[in-house]
């Protein structure tokens, strides 16, 4: 067999696989459903010589650590018998905190009129950290009211985060 049909041949089976990631929230879902929880994003990154797997969760009214305990208890021996991850790792279960990433449609959906920090890949004129108001998210396309009052939009494709930018040292002192 000709090596790059074989190649492709062995793609198409990686493709065909669920996702990890995929995998962990149909496990975890139903547990934070039940406990009144939103499931905010999960990853699976290495970090040193160690892998996490991190589940961020949310609710009306924001998380305390019980909630995360809770969870943690919920959904540990779940995840060990599913093993959906060929690695060992660490798992983590918090907030996604002031200052939360947007990774999915439906957080750019939810916060259309909230400010926000976006960094782009690479630099637009020279720029790539830019600060405003999230006014528009269609097609993958994020569009920022900035702080002179001109829009701007990028491709999601082309940012290395958007974060909401809601953290201000006033509210804690």
């Amino acid at each position: 067999m000709d090596p790059t049909v074989r190649l492709l041949l062995l793609r198409r089976d990686l493709v065909a696989k669920p996702n990890n990631v995929q995998r962990v929230e149909e496990i975890v879902k139903p547990y934070a459903d039940e406990l009144g929880l939103s499931i905010w994003d999960i990853t699976f990154k290495k970090e040193g010589s160690q892998w996490y797997l991190r589940i961020f969760i949310d609710k009306e009214g924001g998380i305390d650590i019980d909630d995360c305990v809770d969870l943690t208890h919920a959904v540990s021996q779940p995840l060990d018998d599913a093993d959906p991850m060929s690695q060992n790792y660490m798992l983590e279960i918090s907030s996604p905190g002031v200052e939360r990433e947007l990774t999915k449609d439906a957080h750019f959906e939810q916060y259309i009129g909230s400010p926000v920090m976006l960094r782009t890949i690479r630099p637009v004129d020279g720029v790539r950290d830019f600060k405003g108001e999230l006014v528009a998210y269609e097609d993958k396309k994020i569009s920022v009211k900035l702080q002179d009052d001109s829009v701007m939009t990028f491709d999601r494709k082309d940012t290395n985060f958007v974060k909401l930018d809601d953290f201000d040292i006033k509210d804690f002192i």
